[in-house]
């Protein structure tokens, strides 16, 4: 790939150190269980957050298979959508990096056909789902950067992760991914 074409798609992967759902972006990733009806961690956070009308609308989807995406809208949200993946049990499920690489894949897909600009990603699997960090985050830097190479409507993908345990090991594999070395 072209230098000047890799800087610009590493220019527009972003890490931060935050709660998830106080970012003023286009739409934030819910790490959603299959049903969609909220639970511990960022899916507890982001369903209390948005209030009952996400959890009304999530009712209506009929839950979400591993692996896939589903859009609602963000509520009392600063961002205006959630993506909401439902992210593989690491050592019960079946293939667990190929479905965690789906999530991120298909929740860039549904951003890019509603025309979202900006998205937040949390660490998905990574909580009580079990998913080793750093596997986790490479499989979730691949995913983004090759989906980036072929999609130019989104301008910005953040990566929000809320402990500094996994700060630190996202900035690594982050700064891995610029050296060409992921």
């Amino acid at each position: 790939m072209e230098r000047n074409a890799e800087e610009n798609i590493l220019q527009r992967i972003e890490l931060h150190w935050t709660d998830i759902t106080s970012l003023e972006v286009d739409a934030i990733v819910n790490a959603a269980n299959a049903s969609l009806s909220g639970g511990a961690g960022v899916d507890g956070a982001i369903h209390w957050a948005a209030g009952s009308g996400l959890a009304e609308e999530c009712r209506h989807l009929g839950g979400c298979p591993t692996g896939e995406a589903r859009l609602t809208r963000g509520y009392r949200l600063p961002a205006r959508y959630v993506i909401h993946t439902v992210g593989p049990v690491y050592g019960l499920d079946l293939k667990p990096e190929e479905l965690l690489a789906s999530c991120y894949r298909r929740s860039l897909q549904l951003a890019a056909e509603h025309n979202i600009r900006s998205i937040a990603f949390p660490a998905i699997s990574c909580g009580v789902y079990r998913f080793p960090v750093k596997k986790a985050c490479a499989i979730a830097l691949r995913t983004i950067h090759d989906f980036l190479q072929q999609c130019d409507v989104i301008e910005k993908v953040i990566l929000a992760v809320y402990s500094a345990a996994h700060y630190e090991v996202y900035k690594e594999q982050l700064d891995r991914l610029r050296q060409g070395t992921l």
